[in-house]
């Protein structure tokens, strides 16, 4: 009896096959792991967004009641006490989230350079930046308006807008 030589082609496909589906598991765990990140990315984008907004509902009521100090706030490069008293943190941790800040906007007669220090029409953007998540950093701006009217009632002369009194 005599025995045939074995060629080992068996083993060589089986190699193969291996080889494929390792190279198919290491593709789909980078996809999975880029989706990940991607997510992550985009869950700490709209946090960051939402604590600048924050940042910026807290800082309202602040800017409009010190509207006299305005001037003051636009010359200097750090944040006025006023701004410094609300509480800068969201989420309790004893850190500050969020920057305030006051830019002025463009109310300057075009032919003049526009004073960034100076306040003219009782309108300054206030810019909220949150630096709680400092790979994301989100900055939000609104622009406050100052009317320097006092309470409007509806039987005053005039009515409240000039619509007319209830008279």
């Amino acid at each position: 009896m005599t025995r045939k030589k074995e060629q080992g082609s068996a083993i060589l496909i089986v190699m193969i096959i291996i080889v494929a589906l390792l190279g198919g598991g290491a593709a789909l765990l980078s996809t999975q792991l880029k989706s990940t990140r991607s997510t992550d990315l985009v869950k700490t984008s709209a946090a960051s967004l939402h604590c600048a907004e924050a940042g910026l509902a807290a800082a309202r009521a602040a800017v409009a009641s010190n509207y006299g100090s305005w001037n003051t706030a636009l010359r200097e490069s750090v944040e006025p006490e006023w701004l410094e008293s609300i509480s800068h943190d969201l989420d309790g941790d004893g850190v500050a989230d969020f920057t305030v800040a006051l830019r002025d906007n463009e109310d300057e007669i075009a032919p003049q350079a526009n004073d960034k220090a100076q306040d003219n029409d009782l309108a300054v953007f206030v810019v909220a930046t949150c630096t709680k998540y400092p790979e994301i950093t989100k900055q939000v701006s609104e622009l406050v308006l100052h009317n320097g009217a006092g309470t409007c009632y509806e039987s005053q002369l005039g009515g409240c807008g000039a619509n007319g009194n209830s008279n």
